[in-house]
């Protein structure tokens, strides 16, 4: 059973009419999990009626298909624009396709919440999961590879691409290298997950990372090495004001988890122990930056804001300080709907305090677990996932797409 139906894609901003905002990058996609009846609406408007928000909160759309399409992590740059990596191509590539996945920078000159403007920066890449400004470009993990991109002539298009590392496993096309972010020592972070085994040639001999875990590399130096290992899908990733590293998993049932140099999670090949998560039974995330800034409830600064796309919520914890580490606790949830197609991936607090997220939109969350047979046509219908893109998110076997929302600043941009 094949469903002919336009697919956009969509940015929205949350806001709050006292406090903050809430941005939401959105892609809207076909929905249904099993027998695909039901399917919603595409329509951003219509997706913005069903939302309901915590109290003080408020929802926009910042952006729309053309403006963005399919996007998959999001980070700004010093400059309050905001760099989104887009794959049309995720999972995989049809047969005589040609990948042109692209890095799109969104900027809002006139301050009013909504994007003016959308630049390809780059285009012809495959699968990347990964963007951060930075060392007068941009890094982008590109499959198998990290990338640098550089404009060196101003005209707002890469014209400079240097291979930074390469070697990176593909198992999986949900659990490449992803999440990258700058840790509180200058240096990058990024994450790898289950099915991803890696044997990285570097100056400083070669470096694997079999499973899931956190990459730590110095670009002055180019010294890789592995940072964290474990955790099944790990793709949440950040730091907060003191340089505590904590994780979200996108295949994982433990909340939010707490990493540090050496530590070693669930799933770690040959580990002889390892470190549970600080919310034991909760759902799959993924995304996860820390709440800061004046715009948003004094009650909320330090706790962290993730997304169970599962239940197409946004979740909140808030954290207290045990010995050496943490107590995390769920407080209530900053978003939540009934509407089945909102699957969120991606979420950062923007320079002007709105918490923007990327909503992957897709009715599909798990590879293989959609029957696509036709029973008119004897075959499987791969037209349906084909040209209506309905394809998984990379997150949590699956990956969404990045989404605005009004309720909440746009202030500080690393997740």
């Amino acid at each position: 059973m094949t469903h002919q139906q336009t697919i956009p894609s969509s940015l929205f901003l949350l806001r709050s009419s006292t406090l903050a905002l809430l941005a939401l990058l959105y892609t809207a996609q076909l929905r249904g999990q099993n027998a695909l009846r039901d399917i919603p609406d595409p329509d951003p408007e219509v997706q913005l009626r069903m939302f309901q928000v915590a109290d003080g909160f408020e929802v926009n759309l910042f952006a729309s298909d053309p403006m963005v399409v399919k996007p998959i992590q999001m980070n700004w740059d010093q400059e309050g624009r905001l760099w989104v990596v887009s794959s049309t191509v995720y999972p995989h590539l049809k047969p005589g396709e040609l990948a042109n996945d692209k890095i799109l920078v969104l900027e809002d000159t006139d301050g009013d919440g909504t994007a003016d403007s959308s630049t390809v920066f780059a285009e012809g890449l495959i699968t990347p999961t990964g963007i951060l400004p930075g060392d007068g470009g941009v890094y982008v993990a590109n499959s198998t590879e990290v990338l640098h991109l550089k404009d060196t002539d101003g005209d707002g298009k890469a014209d400079k691409r240097e291979t930074i590392l390469t070697g990176f496993g593909t198992g999986d096309t949900h659990h490449l290298i992803h999440t990258f972010r700058w840790g509180p020592d200058g240096l990058l972070y990024f994450n790898q997950s289950i099915y991803i085994y890696s044997h990285v040639e570097t100056p400083w001999g070669v470096r694997r990372l079999e499973g899931g875990g956190v990459w730590q590399y110095n670009p002055k130096t180019k010294q890789l090495e592995v940072f964290a290992r474990g955790l099944i899908n790990p793709w949440g990733l950040q730091f907060d004001r003191w340089g505590t590293a904590l994780l979200t998993d996108g295949a994982g049932t433990e909340g939010i988890n707490h990493a540090f140099q050496g530590a070693t999670f669930v799933a770690a090949p040959g580990a002889d122990r390892v470190l549970r998560g600080l919310n034991p039974g909760q759902p799959k995330h993924s995304g996860l930056d820390v709440v800061s800034g004046s715009h948003l409830p004094k009650e909320w600064q330090g706790s962290l804001v993730t997304n169970d796309f599962r239940a197409n919520r946004i979740n909140r914890f808030a954290l207290e300080t045990q010995g050496s580490g943490f107590i995390s606790r769920q407080a209530e949830d900053i978003l939540w709907t009934d509407h089945i197609g909102f699957r969120p991936v991606d979420i950062l607090v923007g320079p002007d305090g709105a918490l923007y997220v990327a909503d992957w939109y897709n009715p599909i969350i798990q590879h293989g677990e959609v029957d696509f047979h036709d029973p008119a046509k004897g075959s499987a219908a791969r037209e349906n996932m084909e040209n209506h893109q309905k394809r998984q998110s990379p997150g949590s076997q699956t990956r969404p797409a990045p989404t605005r929302y009004p309720g909440i600043s746009r202030k500080s941009a690393s997740e």
